[in-house]
């Protein structure tokens, strides 16, 4: 009897053993974030309405700063310990850990979202990531500068068609300042992605879409040098930016300029910190064409990862576009989607508009040449140089863009050898 009664505590033991790790057990999915500000509260959020739908789910966020996001990541893949998901700023960096989403979501997905954010997610043919948030360059206003010189600023769908053009937007700044308490028409901010998007307007860019030919040295791109010195020439735009190193944000926001060329990254600043003018986001003059400058942010997988399918679904439901428009209008950002280009901010939401709209008719070379290409991050102060000689007048724009297209082909070839 004894015998048998230990038998069966014994037997009831070994399957209690047994089913402790069947119920307990859980997918852990490694999430490397940054955050520019409240979106990893807003990340949490989502999760959480994540795991009630995927129980078997949990998530490890590690928080690391941004300036330690690549060094983090590749730490963790040499170790042989890669996280199963990361939030990116340029996959092409990390091109070699990250996880090919071809089959498992498809090249088809990208067409959700927009175009001049497709070269940063495609690289050698494999799709490394999925857009979440992006940034666009653009123009933010003094409404009341421009109310008291009598000039209608284009800041609505319905104007599209009567956009300024470069010339027509200079003569409107020009008549702001002697119509106002406006020093200076324009706060432009020293960057050569910020001062690219001239370039793109004239139907120009750095590099040709696959990156093998360097095509700045054309007359788009001598005429884009050209009008952003005569910009400095009129003093449209103060010296003491480019030449001197002062802050556009604090220009601006202390009433000494009409306009700031920057993006929508600006527009929590401005809300926090603008207290005594109106302002507002405009839609940007056009040259040739149309076009702002895409930045972003993505989230990829890994392919060493052990948790791969885990990983996918959370990136499909992540970038759908309910959630979506919750993570980006909670956090306050633009949205990489194109069918969230309209989204219901608590702030803002007609500039937020704005910006979707300009990046929507971007073309693509405003993204290629910032995508991942490490020929543009090596010549990208020498590039601000070459524009800043132009506008000292120690060499010609044309000199400029000469120079731009000798230094680039130089690291090309460098990198390739």
């Amino acid at each position: 009897m004894r015998k048998r009664l230990f038998i069966t505590i014994t037997a009831l033991l070994l399957v209690g053993l047994m089913a402790v790790p069947v119920f307990a057990q859980k997918t852990v999915l490694d999430f490397v974030w940054f955050s520019d500000g409240v979106e990893g509260e807003v990340l949490k959020d989502i999760i959480a309405d994540y795991k009630e739908e995927h129980p078997d789910i949990d998530f490890n966020i590690i928080e690391v700063p941004y300036n330690e996001l690549n060094t983090k990541i590749k730490t963790m893949v040499a170790g042989g310990n890669p996280p199963d998901l990361a939030r990116v700023s340029n996959p092409g960096e990390l091109s070699s850990a990250l996880l090919n989403l071809n089959d498992s979501i498809g090249q088809d997905y990208l067409d959700n979202f927009v175009e001049s954010t497709h070269p940063y997610v495609m690289v050698d043919g494999k799709m490394l990531a999925i857009p979440i948030d992006v940034t666009a360059n653009g123009i933010i206003y003094n409404k009341d500068y421009f109310e008291a010189a009598g000039i209608d600023v284009p800041d609505t769908e319905e104007e599209l068609d009567d956009l300024w053009t470069w010339e027509e937007w200079a003569n409107a700044l020009e008549k702001v300042v002697e119509n106002s308490n406006a020093r200076y028409g324009l706060a432009y901010d020293y960057s050569p992605h910020r001062w690219s998007t001239l370039l793109y307007q004239a139907g120009g860019s750095f590099f040709s879409k696959d990156w093998s030919e360097v095509t700045i040295n054309s007359p788009e791109g001598e005429k884009a040098v050209e009008f952003f010195v005569e910009l400095h020439d009129r003093n449209i735009i103060p010296e003491s930016i480019w030449l001197g190193g002062e802050n556009p944000n604090t220009l601006f926001r202390s009433g000494l300029t009409a306009m700031h060329f920057a993006g929508n990254w600006m527009l929590t600043n401005y809300r926090d910190n603008i207290e005594n003018f109106d302002w507002g986001v405009a839609y940007m003059p056009k040259g040739k064409i149309r076009s702002s400058v895409v930045g972003g942010k993505f989230v990829a997988g890994f392919k060493d990862s052990d948790n791969k399918e885990a990983a996918v679904d959370f990136l499909k439901y992540f970038s759908s576009q309910d959630v979506n428009a919750k993570f980006c209008e909670d956090s306050l950002f633009l949205s990489a989607r194109k069918d969230n280009s309209k989204l219901n901010y608590s702030f803002g939401s007609d500039m937020f508009e704005i910006f979707s709209n300009e990046l929507a008719v971007s073309p693509p070379e405003a993204g290629s040449d910032w995508a991942y290409n490490e020929a543009m991050s090596r010549i990208y102060d020498d590039i601000r140089q070459n524009i800043v000689k132009s506008i000292q007048h120690k060499i010609t724009p044309k000199e400029a863009v000469e120079n731009m297209e000798e230094l680039a082909k130089s690291e090309i070839e460098d990198i390739e050898n």
